[in-house]
């Protein structure tokens, strides 16, 4: 606790004179300064965007001067505050012996966000989650999840190849932190003008740090709320919890782990729900009604079955009956012809 106490040196100034070249209008926000590296980032999906007009800002790692070191700031779709701003995440950076965290900020382009592989769009330069166009954003689908229930007309598909080592490195620089430096067109966007996070982002923050189980102490570094689908609302079918964490309120959909820097996976089609009948309630019974008579029970008669002919009285058969035998028939002798008596005449 006295190592995590002495860590956080809560100095506006100091930040800002050792942020050198970096220093930007923002840059007056910059307030922590910390001797122990931030985590790795932890891996979890995005949620639903809620509708059109709402630009993902992923979660980090903050820090709370009160004693309870790191804590997880889930990640979280914002309305832009104006049309045309896009958001550059904050980053935690390794300068003059400790980390400093830079705060993230508005801008019509995206800035140096440290090079760290934030996921969802943010792959350690600019932004291929989508574009403004006239005033209207349009979403790569690529890495924006979009479910049946919003309709989202302005979207296009294309999957961005980055050179860069996918890790879930959360600070640049120092020991095992990531080297890149800023470009000269990031550093241009860097000293334009910026708009700070708005009520939304700060609500979000607010929320996290008073949420017990989201400090490391408390997660080792799978937060339970990895994202929510709106500001400030942990619990509801919008929280998705980091691989690894146990569930919490709602069973998170089934997802299988990936780089942050893979395209999201289809949705697989939604069945339609199945309403269930309800039997009607049974009939009121008026209090002291004579009985009822019972019900007369009829006697069916047996139903005979369709296409079977019904079976007539037959007589059983008569034994054979003896046959008079036949006598041999004899042929009628022919009677004998008699010669005829002489008689004797007198002489």
């Amino acid at each position: 606790m006295r190592k995590l106490l002495g860590a956080a040196l809560v100095s506006a100034l100091s930040a800002v004179l050792l942020l050198g070249t970096h220093a930007s209008s923002a840059a007056i926000d910059v307030a922590v300064s910390v001797n122990i590296a931030p985590p790795e980032l932890p891996v979890y999906e995005q949620p639903d965007i809620p509708g059109p007009g709402y630009i993902w800002t992923p979660g980090y790692w903050a820090w709370a001067d009160d004693g309870s070191g790191y804590y997880w700031v889930p990640g979280t779709w914002v309305l832009a505050p104006e049309p045309g701003y896009l958001w550059t995440p904050g980053w935690w950076g390794w300068e003059n012996d400790v980390y400093l965290w830079h705060p993230g900020y508005w801008g019509t382009d995206i800035g140096f966000y440290g090079g760290v592989n934030y996921g969802f769009g943010y792959f350690g330069h600019g932004f291929d989650g989508g574009y403004w166009d006239h005033g209207t954003f349009r979403y790569n689908s690529a890495y924006t999840r979009i479910g049946s229930d919003v309709h989202i007309t302005n979207v296009y598909n294309k999957t961005v190849v980055n050179n860069v080592t996918v890790n879930h490195v959360s600070f640049n620089g120092g020991s095992g932190g990531i080297q890149l430096r800023p470009t000269p067109q990031e550093v241009s966007a860097e000293h334009a003008h910026h708009l700070q996070p708005v009520a939304a982002q700060l609500q979000q923050r607010d929320a996290a740090r008073s949420n017990p189980a989201l400090r490391l102490s408390a997660n080792h570094g799978h937060p339970a709320i990895a994202a929510t689908a709106r500001p400030a609302e942990f619990s509801g079918r919008g929280v998705i919890a980091a691989h690894g964490a146990p569930a919490v309120h709602e069973t998170p959909p089934a997802t299988t782990q990936r780089p942050l820097g893979a395209a999201l996976p289809p949705r697989a089609p939604v069945a339609p729900a199945v309403r269930e009948r309800t039997p009607p309630p049974p009939e009121p019974r008026l209090q002291n009604a004579p009985p009822r008579p019972p019900t007369p029970e009829v006697q069916r008669t047996p139903e005979v079955p369709r296409n079977v002919e019904p079976q007539r009285n037959v007589e059983p058969p008569r034994p054979p009956q003896p046959q008079p035998r036949e006598q041999p028939k004899t042929e009628p002798k022919p009677e004998q012809q008699r010669e005829p008596e002489r008689r004797e005449e007198p002489h």
